[in-house]
């Protein structure tokens, strides 16, 4: 588990191929969120739903995937990175499969429920990966890159699958996704050290998380109810205003380059900081004030839905990689399977409850207005837990 990072001497394609089967282990297994709503639209007029049904879908992804990632960290410690990327990509190919062959709507969320099962792993394979292959003064970096592959996501999701799925309709769209996810179950492997023997059976069940990791955990549990809500239901509430599916879907591009952007910067400037917790405060509170503008948007301003977009995605999508990184630099928080695996636990637990519950408010009485409100205090919400870290990290370091 803490084997030494090899030196810098490996050859640059062994590195530029590491470092790419890094970005895409976060970008396959997350992109299904971002094709939700990109393609979103097209799936209510396709199926004959109604628009907050959406939310169901990201819960059963993300749902399947907070549960699992309970015990991710130990399998992916037990399992070993390489088998722990075969059982990624392999689900990953397997769930956009289902996706395009079961019917109607109820096979969509059969689909998407196997896809939890790679997001469960992304993050603790990767992590773990990091640790046995990336050395110490670029493990900063190897994070924000792997974490902004999220991101990519989006961008692929919003640039790219509309211009398929429009022409062709968005099963066509969404099978262009299998065949790079089987090639990489065959590749990626074998940039993986072997799994070494181990001659104790380590617990199926992480440790009980501490205050520390507690609290963080909280602020990414109203980061990813924060981010589901929100790149669920914009394309929907920005069509409502006037806006054209193709701009819509620039949106979620424009939110995907802004997170990439922000996780490769910011994951940088958090490892010189000495206590990350501040940014994460600050983050989650631009966050609240974005959504905020967001709420104000109508046919004659379109401005705010743009402003929205550009903060939210250079704001809240970074402090799941600045997350991420405190969890590799400081040891306080766990081994880095096991710590990753509960994180991601609670931040997909946000995911999975963050866009039925912005689809149930929505579809109230209390409108899009409401739902926008609700989303303002769960950033907010963050912020406080954020501040609860901060000031825990001060008592324990004095």
């Amino acid at each position: 588990m803490n084997a030494v990072a090899p030196s810098l001497r490996q050859s640059s394609l062994h590195s530029l191929s590491l470092h790419a089967v890094l970005l895409l282990s976060m970008t396959l297994p997350m992109l299904i969120l971002y094709a939700i709503g990109a393609l979103g639209p097209l799936l209510i007029q396709d199926l004959g739903i109604e628009p907050g049904w959406l939310g169901y879908v990201t819960l059963s992804a993300f749902g399947v995937a907070a549960v699992l990632s309970l015990a991710a960290g130990p399998l992916v410690e037990r399992l070993g990175s390489r088998r722990g990327l075969l059982l990624l990509f392999v689900s990953v190919a397997l769930a956009y499969g289902l996706m395009i062959t079961l019917p109607g709507f109820a096979g969509i969320i059969a689909a998407v429920a196997v896809c939890g099962v790679a997001q469960a792993l992304s993050n603790p394979v990767t992590n773990l990966l990091i640790a046995q292959r990336i050395a110490p003064p670029r493990k900063a970096f190897a994070v924000g890159l792997k974490q902004s592959g999220v991101q990519l996501g989006a961008l692929i999701a919003g640039g790219l699958l509309p211009l398929i799925a429009v022409p062709f309709g968005w099963r066509a769209a969404i099978a262009t996704i299998i065949p790079v996810a089987l090639l990489l179950a065959v590749t990626a492997p074998a940039l993986a050290p072997p799994t070494p023997a181990s001659g104790s059976r380590r617990s199926w069940l992480p440790a009980r998380p501490g205050g520390l990791l507690l609290n963080l955990m909280a602020v990414q549990a109203c980061a990813g109810v924060t981010l589901s809500a929100f790149v669920t239901f914009l394309p929907v509430f920005a069509t409502q205003q006037g806006v054209s599916q193709q701009d819509a879907g620039l949106m979620v591009a424009a939110f995907g380059l802004m997170g990439v952007m922000s996780r490769l910067t910011l994951t940088s400037l958090s490892a010189r900081l000495q206590d990350e917790s501040w940014m994460l405060l600050g983050l989650m509170a631009l966050t609240a004030i974005a959504i905020g503008v967001t709420q104000q948007a109508d046919p004659d301003s379109h401005w705010r839905l743009w402003a929205g977009v550009l903060v939210v995605g250079l704001t809240a999508v970074a402090t799941n990689a600045v997350a991420m990184g405190m969890l590799l630099r400081d040891s306080v928080f766990g081994t880095p399977a096991t710590a990753s695996g509960l994180l991601s636990a609670a931040f997909f637990g946000g995911f999975a409850a963050g866009a039925p519950l912005f689809g149930a408010v929505s579809g109230s009485s209390y409108g899009f207005s409401g739902a926008w409100s609700a989303l303002v205090v769960v950033a907010l919400a963050g912020s406080v837990a954020a501040l609860g870290l901060a000031l825990l990290r001060r008592r324990s370091a004095s």
